[in-house]
């Protein structure tokens, strides 16, 4: 099974790309402590915008230069994989137990209950994900936390239209019916018999929604709505060097390749996932 799966995954070279670059940042985000050169918060005034070292002015103390108040740009960077990983799994967990509860729910009991809860994620759908999640933010305050459980709360009802569509093409087979005449009960038939066949979809919009959920908590932190100062947070670093783009260029490229680079990294590998998972793209 594991060796059908990788033949798969691997024959789309793009996602064993982004699997290894996705692997190098989970690394660099676990050993950030002993890979940083610096404090990501500790101020040098006597090291204010410091260019990168290959440029004139300079230093290989700073190797990747310093922002406005003097912090090392490349230490800043490694903890804000920490930050930005952190998010991301946080989020796709979150969304993925209310999701899956929920569509399961729906899916399984249909009459009012699905007809609720439907209408309820079609509302929410009908904003768009980004401006609904910094009204939450504004509601419940800012913050990182309070930012990780608004961009949950967006993403979750994908989640639920996903298992509640593979639910009810699931409930009718034949396993399903012999298992329900054999005496299971609901909750038995849902989560034991159900749910592991509607799993892969789920893991596909897991792995992407993963990338968007760090977007999103970048987009929050650059208005001032995410992870507060000084948190090393990639989207915080762009909004804290936005007035010194003109004037020192690496401040605001650094963080906007790491943000480019994890998310393009994730997508890839959620397009393996998809072709690895997915019947309808497997050639026989």
């Amino acid at each position: 099974m594991l060796a059908e799966f990788w033949y798969y995954f691997s024959e789309n070279k793009g996602a064993v790309v982004g699997l290894f670059v996705f692997i190098a940042l989970v690394v660099v985000a676990i050993l950030a402590p002993l890979i940083a050169p610096h404090d990501p918060v500790i101020q040098n005034r006597d090291a204010l915008l410091l260019p990168p070292f290959w440029q004139e002015g300079g230093s290989t103390t700073y190797l990747l230069g310093t922002d406005p108040v003097g912090r090392d740009m490349l230490s800043r960077l490694i903890y804000g994989a920490r930050f930005s990983l952190f998010i991301g799994v946080v989020v796709v967990i979150g969304a993925l137990a209310v999701g899956i509860t929920v569509g399961l729910i729906a899916g399984y009991f249909r009459g009012w209950i699905d007809i609720v809860i439907m209408r309820i994620m079609d509302v929410i759908l009908a904003f768009p994900s980004l401006l609904l999640a910094l009204v939450l933010v504004a509601v419940l305050g800012p913050g990182l936390i309070n930012a990780m459980i608004a961009i949950a709360l967006v993403y979750q009802p994908h989640f639920v239209r996903l298992t509640r569509a593979s639910v009810m093409a699931e409930k009718t087979k034949d396993y399903v019916v012999s298992s329900r005449v054999v005496g299971a009960g609901p909750l038995r038939l849902m989560v034991r018999t159900i749910l592991p066949n509607c799993l892969a979809p789920l893991i596909v919009q897991a792995t992407l929604s993963f990338s968007s959920a760090i977007l999103d908590a970048a987009a929050l932190g650059f208005l001032g709505m995410g992870a507060q100062p000084p948190t090393p947070e990639w989207g915080t670093m762009l909004a804290e060097a936005r007035e010194f783009i003109l004037r020192a260029w690496w401040v605001v490229t650094f963080p906007g390749l790491a943000i480019l680079i994890t998310v393009l990294a994730i997508n890839l590998v959620g397009d393996g996932l998809r072709d690895a998972l997915d019947p309808k793209l497997k050639r026989s």
